[in-house]
């Protein structure tokens, strides 16, 4: 059997992943099939790694050090890998991502200054190597997507178990987080797909299918 599609969303909070995700799937679902389709994310995705991203994404955990932080998410993302996606990929599925190692590169290696040597050797070693065959990248521009992130953020703050822990972060941080993501897409471009710009749902969804489109029919699904 023809190994799978392994597709990853990208890009900061309030960049639109979670809507074009969702078109994305209902897309995928109408010309595959629910069989043929995975929906994962990053942290989390199994048991253990919904605990490590409760942990780790909940405003109420203070004081985690950088290191601890990203050692977390590789946990969450080995475990994942193990569980789902090479399974899924085995039985030659389509597995669509919310986040993945770029994302740790990003906000890990970018925001928290520990660079992307360290980040690539840890993906290496603990991930195998895995990398996504099309990893689309939302690039709207920055300030946008901060207003949206922390007009969510204001909206659940206080809330048990929220997920607004970066969204407390300053706007250095973004910064730094959202020219990491420029340089990868920069570095990769067989691999990368960025969607820039202040789009409507609409244009950024034509963009999406098209980029997958192409990449089902290089695949021969």
């Amino acid at each position: 059997m023809p190994r799978g599609l392994f597709i990853t969303f990208e890009g900061l909070d309030g960049s639109g992943k979670t809507t074009q995700m969702r078109r994305l799937t209902a897309w995928l679902t109408k010309r595959l099939g629910d069989e043929a389709v995975v929906v994962t994310r990053q942290p989390g995705g199994t048991v253990t790694g919904d605990r490590i991203r409760a942990l780790v994404l909940d405003s109420r955990s203070e004081g985690l050090a950088p290191m601890t932080e990203m050692a977390l998410m590789f946990a969450a993302r080995a475990q994942v890998i193990h569980e789902v996606i090479e399974p899924a990929l085995e039985a030659g599925k389509v597995v669509v991502c919310d986040r993945f190692t770029d994302s740790t590169e990003a906000y890990q290696g970018g925001g928290r200054e520990l660079g992307s040597t360290t980040v690539l050797e840890l993906h290496r070693l603990l991930c195998g190597g895995l990398m996504p065959d099309l990893t689309l990248l939302l690039l709207p521009p920055l300030h946008g997507s901060l207003e949206r992130a922390r007009r969510r953020n204001a909206r659940t703050a206080g809330e048990d178990g929220d997920e607004n822990r970066f969204e407390q972060e300053q706007e250095e941080f973004y910064g730094r987080a959202w020219a990491k993501y420029k340089e990868i897409a920069e570095r990769e471009p067989g691999r990368v797909v960025a969607i820039k710009g202040e789009l409507t749902i609409d244009e950024v969804h034509e963009r999406v299918v098209a980029a997958v489109a192409a990449r089902l029919e290089a695949a021969g699904f």
